[in-house]
């Protein structure tokens, strides 16, 4: 039998110390927050924040955003839904209005609830309830205004995105001036639709038509591979809310952009969503900015967080 190993207590006594004095710090003083009174503005509000971490992330971002567009390059959006259903509309106007944001892209879910808020007021089913009678989906007017969004995005040859915009402007939907497409469409703005099959409501209805609908989605793509040659030249991305589809066209239109224009690569991206996921991390934040530009992730609810940020974009560049 080997003999059993003996492990007597240290003598500490032994150890070798420093002062403190001579030590460097990752936290201090002077880099903590401070108090703000409550008619504290923007600009007072995000200086009053530590300065560690995400509050830092976020001033950095916001500074870059604003470094951007003050030498006009682009700062485009690229939207999931929620960011329509949880009535950020108005705020995403404000900044198109404000000349801040110069693009958006969007999901077909995003085509879907926006057109629905412009005709009707009112968007976002009760899912569980529609799926356990097999009405999800179903409503009649949804999928005959998509229809008529796709058709006249063939007959104009232009995007999913445009035709949204148009469609609404054209028919003088009721609450177009909440429509981020509508708006946009009535500035000359390019808003882009990537679409998957069998991931959208409409995709149930029987004049649904996927040809023509997909052909109109490619349109957009080759828009958002045209604006992703300017962004990659010094511009911004925002990706909000998008887990998976948006971050792989990105990643797709940005390659496009840097295969047809070399050159040098500098571009800022951030991630804005409520959980972390793989992909925007990746394909949005990482990988673009390599060796290229900054990249940021922010983690919190898309009601709180994109307003704070509209909030100091304005700020910053009222300067």
């Amino acid at each position: 039998m080997k003999k059993q190993l003996q492990f007597p207590p240290v003598d500490l006594r032994k150890v070798t110390r420093y002062s403190i004095r001579g030590r460097k710090n990752k936290t201090s003083i002077g880099a903590f927050g401070h108090a703000v009174g409550p008619g504290a503005g923007a600009r007072l509000f995000l200086e009053s924040l530590p300065k560690f971490l995400k509050a830092s992330d976020l001033n950095e971002f916001i500074r870059l955003a604003v470094q951007a567009r003050k030498k006009n390059k682009p700062f485009h959006l690229l939207l999931g839904a929620h960011t329509i259903k949880v009535g950020l509309s108005p705020i995403i106007i404000d900044l198109m209005r404000r000349q801040i944001i110069t693009g958006l892209s969007f999901n077909g879910a995003g085509l879907i609830h926006d057109l629905e808020l412009a005709f009707f007021g009112g968007t976002s089913e009760d899912v569980q309830a529609g799926l356990t009678d097999g009405s999800f989906g179903m409503a009649r007017e949804t999928g005959e205004l998509c229809a008529e969004v796709a058709q006249l995005a063939e007959s104009e040859k232009i995007g999913l995105g445009a035709a949204c915009g148009l469609s609404i402007n054209r028919r003088n939907a009721k609450y177009r001036k909440l429509s981020v497409f509508a708006v946009a469409q009535e500035f000359g703005l390019p808003v882009t639709v990537h679409i998957g099959i069998g991931t959208d409501i409409i995709n149930q209805h029987p004049n649904y038509d996927p040809e023509t609908t997909a052909s109109a989605s490619y349109r957009d793509f080759r828009i958002l591979c045209s604006i992703c040659e300017q962004v990659d030249r010094g511009g911004v991305v925002a990706n909000i809310g998008s887990a998976v589809i948006l971050p792989e066209v990105f990643l797709k239109a940005l390659t496009v952009a840097r295969n047809l224009k070399r050159g040098t690569s500098r571009l800022t991206t951030a991630n804005f969503d409520m959980i972390e996921h793989y992909r925007p991390n990746v394909n949005v934040v990482a990988r673009p900015t390599l060796r290229a530009g900054r990249g940021f992730n922010f983690v919190g609810h898309h009601e709180i967080m994109i307003p704070l940020l509209a909030w100091g974009l304005k700020a910053g560049l009222s300067r």
